[in-house]
């Protein structure tokens, strides 16, 4: 796969594709400091397999998309206090990134997947640019940086800190995981491993962690927004998410009329390939409403 860049407000976005081109486009958006590597090949090919071409990308300030090094690395305590004072940027300037890489693709509209972060982006693209979403899909996320918040160890385990060389980045990912993924399935530490060193050696910027989560909590509530939305609409949520609750996933469901909860007990804040089928399946059952295909 080549990786190709779109371009936004000064911002490069680094993104790539699975699939021929002919299936149906879907867009898939990345959490809190993770690089568009966290969405599994077998994950997009799994999509790929079920008749849709696949778009994933790196947000601004992670991967090989720009990193905005000189807004600084704003404090957590400033995050948490007075998030408004320190971010550089909002949630809608993440949405307009996304919607550049659609652009770039050429694609009209798109099924729109977030994932934690992701999903609030995804929630603000279907807010702001309505005709650019076939359907939406968030997943382990929230409406409101006030709703579901994070436990303690698991929002202190994401801390921004810098490791000295790849293996210690890939020991970071397995510690992080281990804290907030899901208790109901194995880690496979060797992909967790593997994504890390691959993380590091594309980019390796722990500022550019906290300028994300600055952008989330001064972004607010969009749950007045989200009553807006018309598209069909589908939340994935793990019962025992402890960085996102279970919480965030019901009030992003009761916010857009007609979404549909799906929750999985077990399931923390990760992507155990043992749910891939299941979230699949209830992507394309989705995206069939839109007459996508199954």
């Amino acid at each position: 796969m080549t990786i190709a860049t779109a371009r936004h407000d000064g911002v490069q976005i680094a993104y790539e594709t699975f699939g021929n081109g002919d299936g149906e486009p879907m867009l898939l958006v990345m959490g809190l400091g993770m690089q568009m590597l966290a969405w599994p090949d077998e994950f997009c090919t799994g999509l790929v397999g079920r008749g849709f071409t696949v778009a994933r990308f790196d947000n601004r300030d992670v991967g090989l998309s720009t990193h905005l090094r000189e807004a600084g690395s704003p404090s957590l305590p400033m995050i948490l206090v007075n998030p408004a004072a320190v971010a550089s940027y909002r949630l809608a300037d993440m949405a307009d990134d996304a919607v550049a890489v659609l652009d770039a693709l050429d694609w009209r509209s798109a099924h729109v997947v977030g994932a934690s972060l992701g999903g609030m982006i995804a929630q603000t693209i279907a807010i702001r640019h309505p005709h650019r979403v076939r359907t939406l899909t968030s997943m382990m996320s929230t409406p409101s940086p006030r709703i579901g918040r994070a436990r303690i160890r698991a929002l202190l385990t994401l801390a921004p800190r810098r490791v000295r060389d790849r293996d210690g980045f890939a020991q970071r990912m397995v510690k992080v995981f281990r804290v907030i993924g899901s208790p109901g399935y194995p880690l496979d530490e060797q992909w967790a491993r593997q994504i890390g060193r691959q993380s590091y050696d594309r980019a390796h910027d722990a500022a550019g962690v906290a300028r994300q989560l600055a952008a989330i909590n001064a972004s607010g509530d969009r749950r007045a927004g989200l009553a807006g939305v018309r598209v069909p609409t589908l939340v994935l949520h793990g019962e025992a998410d402890p960085l996102v609750g279970l919480t965030g996933g019901r009030a992003t469901a009761e916010a857009v009329p007609g979404a549909r909860l799906v929750t999985y007990p077990g399931m923390g804040h990760d992507l155990p390939s043992e749910l891939w089928p299941a979230m699949i399946d209830e992507i394309c059952a989705l995206a069939a409403e839109r007459g996508a295909p199954t």
